[in-house]
């Protein structure tokens, strides 16, 4: 899930309709809600958030902090014009990157992955869990030691509970991470028919069942 922040409807309406477009969840936050909302979140909803797109806003500057406070995720700003000067305060106050609007939502999604990439530096853009090993700049899972091609919600969901190896995640928790927390027209029990048809393909290159499930505490790998 994508946050952007901004206090004009226009720009967050705006942003969450073009992400919806590339198939990626994203929520908009005016800034005294989002200021609300980062203090008092849970952390599975905070850890849901792929990467944050601040608009121009005065306290634009403080808010890295607070960010940073709760998530590693990527910032990005948004700004109205290039300015130098304007640009190296944000880098100075923590912004991963700046970019100049208008700018494409593929373009922030590539900028987004590169950052990943960046920070995961090489081997540990990987995680290996048993025979499962997923990539965290979007490159199909291995399994079993060849690629295994999968909707991109399925991948998502794998790659959420390899994130989360030798602990339980709930229904809500993976419903968060896939489709955002503010998506009210999908029903939360649609995790269930992506879970499954999930297990069913890695039980086929497997030979087994990978992913354990608990009535009330959820779904896991490795528990």
């Amino acid at each position: 899930m994508i946050v952007v922040v901004d206090n004009r409807d226009l720009v967050t309406t705006g942003y969450k309709s073009m992400f919806g477009g590339e198939g990626v969840s994203a929520a908009g936050f005016g800034v005294n809600e989002f200021k609300d909302w980062v203090e008092t979140a849970a952390d599975a909803d905070v850890s849901a958030v792929e990467a944050f797109l601040l608009g121009d806003f005065p306290e634009r500057h403080a808010f890295t902090r607070l960010v940073r406070s709760r998530s590693t995720a990527p910032l990005i700003a948004l700004a109205e014009t290039k300015a130098l000067n304007s640009t190296l305060d944000l880098f100075a106050a923590g912004i991963d990157d700046v970019v100049t609007k208008p700018v494409h939502v593929k373009e922030i999604l590539a900028r987004v992955g590169a950052i990943r990439r960046r920070e995961a530096a090489s081997d540990r853009s990987r995680t290996v869990v048993g025979e499962i090993c997923v990539y965290s700049d979007g490159r199909d899972p291995e399994v079993a030691g060849s690629a295994m091609m999968l909707p991109r919600r399925e991948r998502r969901i794998l790659e959420y509970l390899v994130a989360n190896y030798g602990r339980r995640v709930t229904k809500q928790q993976l419903f968060s991470a896939i489709y955002g927390i503010f998506d009210e027209n999908v029903e939360e029990n649609v995790i269930e028919s992506h879970i499954s048809k999930l297990r069913k393909k890695l039980k086929m290159r497997l030979g087994y069942d990978p992913v354990s499930s608990m009535r009330y505490l959820g779904y896991g790998i490795g528990v």
